[in-house]
């Protein structure tokens, strides 16, 4: 059986375009991975992402990680890493890996976003990344934090509301930092509350922020 992955410099600078795009509206850091060592499409991948940041984005920082290292640290220390940009094989088992950290799929927001085109606007769908769960529907089990904190997304990325997504994103970290918990992180906490308490709480933390 022989796979090929086939990727063109246009392709690589489009993506990379995005990441430091996003690495400026967050923390300006951007981490590229690949496996240059084994593989000729992750040698193209670093030439061409290193060349676009020189040449366009030298005011974000970029390192460069192999992509088993970096599954490696994100176990580690997750909080050394901001933007990660890499190809649709690595990207995929690392989102996974990553997704983990935080304990339930219900806990992750996700936007998917495209290319910014002449009037800097871009195409995007923001969802939980667990999609719509179908099978606990009206069960008020579900973790509402993966839904609010794409909406979340969506105001930061989509309408530049940068301040109203930190006062969502906040209201959710009081939340979580004050001990109430959906079934899925329950863990060792005395009870569990349901999807709308959940909900209700977060509204509550956030009107404390206006």
């Amino acid at each position: 059986a022989i796979d090929t992955q086939v990727y063109d410099t246009f392709e690589i600078e489009r993506i990379a375009a995005v990441a430091f795009e996003l690495a400026r509206k967050r923390n300006n850091k951007v981490t590229s991975s690949e496996k240059h060592n084994v593989m000729k499409s992750g040698v193209l991948w670093k030439e061409v992402v290193t060349s676009l940041h020189q040449k366009s984005y030298s005011d974000v920082k970029l390192e460069h990680m192999l992509a088993d290292a970096l599954g490696m640290q994100l176990v580690r220390w997750p909080k050394q890493f901001d933007v990660i940009v890499t190809d649709n094989l690595f990207g995929d088992m690392l989102s996974d890996v990553a997704s983990m950290l935080t304990g339930s799929l219900g806990m992750l927001p996700s936007a998917s976003l495209g290319a910014a085109d002449a009037n800097g606007k871009r195409k995007a769908m923001y969802e939980p990344v667990h999609g719509s769960a179908p099978d606990i529907a009206g069960k008020g089990i579900a973790n509402p934090i993966a839904m609010i904190g794409s909406f979340g997304m969506a105001l930061r990325y989509s309408f530049g509301l940068g301040e109203a997504a930190d006062r969502i994103e906040k209201a959710i970290s009081d939340v979580l930092a004050s001990g109430l918990r959906t079934a899925d992180i329950k863990g060792e906490a005395a009870a569990s509350i349901s999807t709308s308490a959940m909900g209700d709480a977060i509204v509550a933390a956030l009107q404390k922020t206006l």
